[in-house]
């Protein structure tokens, strides 16, 4: 009786599934990155506004009181430059919240970017890694007993793709029924590998 050997056993099916998981999680960080530094370019605009606006109240406010300094003249002649100022201030104080805006839509951006993708297939990946545990550890507890190598065989028998059961022997069902015990060792084995135990 040849015992079938899988074409990728599954510990190397979980390695590569492990591997593919890091490698999304990476790529979707780096493209949540990417996102967060495209969007921030759009802060640019507010900066300059920002300069621009603190620069102009500062000189503004540097005549104003310069020319409150002359004596003899009165304060009203100041005041348009004190009032260009606070307006000035006022553009600044806009250039910060566009500043501020595009800051905070870039982090919701790239985390729904990054997140989302990496939920989904995390998600996926850990609910067929707690099934895999459950089955893997049903299964090392029944190996090393007799009743449990039959229990194995017949879960082989049950699911088991039929092409496997064949190479292990044609007749796998009829020796199995008979209670050979190169069969239901065969099949146990068989069952056991698809867990990726030994």
């Amino acid at each position: 009786m040849k015992l079938y050997a899988d074409r990728a056993p599954a510990a190397i099916r979980q390695l590569l599934t492990d591997v593919f998981v890091v490698v999304w999680v990476y790529a979707w960080v780096r493209i949540g990155m990417a996102l967060f530094d495209l969007i921030q370019k759009l802060a640019v605009p507010g900066q300059k506004l920002e300069g621009a606006g603190d620069g102009l109240a500062s000189n503004l406010n540097a005549a104003g009181d310069k020319i409150n300094g002359i004596p003899g003249v009165p304060d009203s002649v100041a005041a348009p430059f004190k009032n260009a100022a606070n307006a000035a201030s006022s553009l600044a104080n806009a250039g910060r919240e566009q500043q501020d805006i595009v800051n905070d839509l870039a982090w919701v951006l790239s985390l729904v970017v990054a997140v989302l993708p990496i939920l989904f297939l995390v998600g996926i990946w850990l609910a067929l890694r707690v099934r895999w545990v459950r089955r893997a550890g049903n299964a090392a507890r029944l190996r090393n007993v007799s009743a449990g190598r039959d229990l194995l065989a017949l879960r082989a028998l049950a699911t088991q793709p039929l092409k496997r059961l064949v190479k292990v022997d044609p007749e796998i069902a009829s020796l199995w029924r008979r209670g050979d015990p190169e069969a239901v060792e065969a099949l146990a084995r068989l069952e056991l590998r698809s867990l990726g135990l030994r």
